[in-house]
């Protein structure tokens, strides 16, 4: 084997003032590609997702999820002096990220135009939740709101009973978005002097997942109406309750395999035989019948055996889980997905980012204790310890940081681009 591939992103060096979860994820899949990421935070408390719990091991689920790879820097940005700071992080960064409420970042003087003026070149990514020039601009947005104004909680859950999707699909998908139009950008960067600038709101983005929805909708003037488990799209497709207790999730996407499930797995040639249920559109008119049929079938099996007998006739199948049997997912630990990242409370495990590139580990970079890395970036970036005890003298840093097992920068945050 060759020797192992530099990270895509060495030598990037963003800066983010970000919270909770968009943002920070975005700025997280940079990180994993080989990005150096300063995260900015306020000294009192720093990203409010750092104190949503205290499940591991007393730091939050959702930070720890979101921030791997990152250096922590304190900075007011009401104080004169964190704002001057900020722009000296900027001069030298490749990528300036945020997520802040509507017309905060320009109010800080870190508007898009004003980026441009001041530090050109920078490609500068907002996050938002409904994006400029609507009646819902001024508004805060979370995921909750998002995914409820945009019609994806009316298509979740049951008939009278909607529901939210369990993870939060409108600010991780923003984040990705933004990812992908960060590295577009920075491709384009390299061959032109021109400032970049971007936008991601929540609402576009799931307004976007829901587009199967809103293209049915918009052609059959129909709102389909949330199925749980199942697909308006197409059927049988479900959930089955099994002999032993278990649950199994199958069905077909097209007619040969409706053929094949009849036939070959359940048994039940007179329904393949049936001219009612030739078609797609025919099964989905008629899903009840053919849900109970099915559910009559995997009643008297076990679930082992229908997942035997559905992968030998070629039918797609999978066994529903809890999150705590994913964790000990077979599958996963076969691959080697679990990885470990460093955190304040000592190393916790951590799922490998989705992404596998050929020769390239990604460096699962520690979880920052709030303002770990403020006295290193600062002296880094040309502050004297003079100026930096006068900034934390005046609020416009945070403490000192305690933390004595690690102190240093993640290493994959070397090589800053100048």
């Amino acid at each position: 084997m060759g020797a192992p591939s530099a990270a895509p992103l060495a030598g990037v060096t963003v800066v983010s003032i970000e919270q909770a979860v968009s943002a920070p994820m975005c700025t997280r899949t940079l990180a994993d590609l080989g990005a150096r990421v300063i995260k900015v935070e306020h000294p009192r408390g720093g990203d409010f997702a750092r104190h949503y719990d205290d499940v591991v091991h007393g730091l939050a689920a959702h930070f720890v999820w979101a921030n791997r790879g990152k250096e922590s820097v304190t900075l007011d940005l009401k104080s004169a002096d964190g704002i001057a700071i900020l722009h000296r992080l900027l001069d030298e960064a490749d990528v300036f990220v945020s997520n802040l409420a509507p017309g905060a970042t320009a109010a800080l003087g870190f508007g898009p135009d004003q980026m441009a003026a001041r530090h050109p070149g920078v490609v500068v990514m907002e996050i938002d939740g409904y994006g400029a020039g609507g009646p819902l601009s001024h508004k805060r947005a979370y995921d909750l709101l998002i995914q409820a104004e945009s019609g994806v909680c009316a298509v979740t859950g049951t008939p009278g009973a909607p529901a939210k999707p369990g993870p939060p699909i409108a600010d991780v998908c923003s984040g990705l978005y933004a990812a992908l139009a960060v590295l577009a950008m920075l491709v384009r960067e390299r061959g032109a002097d021109t400032p970049s600038a971007g936008s991601v709101s929540l609402f576009d983005t799931a307004a976007e997942l829901m587009g199967y929805q809103l293209t049915y909708t918009r052609h059959t003037g129909v709102d389909q109406q949330p199925l749980g488990m199942s697909s308006p799209a197409v059927a049988p497709y479900g959930a089955y309750p099994t002999a032993d207790g278990r649950t199994v999730v199958l069905g077909t996407t097209n007619d040969r395999e409706w053929q094949r499930l009849a036939r070959e797995l359940i048994g039940r040639p007179d329904l393949a035989d049936d001219p009612a249920y030739a078609g797609n559109a025919d099964r989905v008119r008629r899903r009840a019948d053919l849900d109970a049929a099915l559910s009559q079938w995997c009643a008297r099996h076990d679930l082992s055996e229908i997942q035997k007998r559905a992968d030998a006739a070629g039918i797609g199948n999978s066994r529903y889980n809890t999150p705590s049997e994913v964790i000990d997912h077979p599958h996963l630990a076969a691959r080697e997905r679990w990885g470990s990242v460093d955190t304040p409370a000592g190393p916790v495990p951590s799922l490998l980012p989705p992404p596998i590139i050929a020769g390239y580990t990604p460096p699962m970079g520690a979880i920052p204790d709030l303002g770990e890395h403020t006295d290193a970036v600062l002296a880094e970036f040309g502050f004297a310890d003079a100026d930096i005890a006068r900034f934390r003298e005046s609020g416009a840093i945070g403490p000192t940081a305690t933390r004595a097992h690690r102190r240093a920068a993640p290493a994959q945050t070397k090589g800053r681009s100048t």
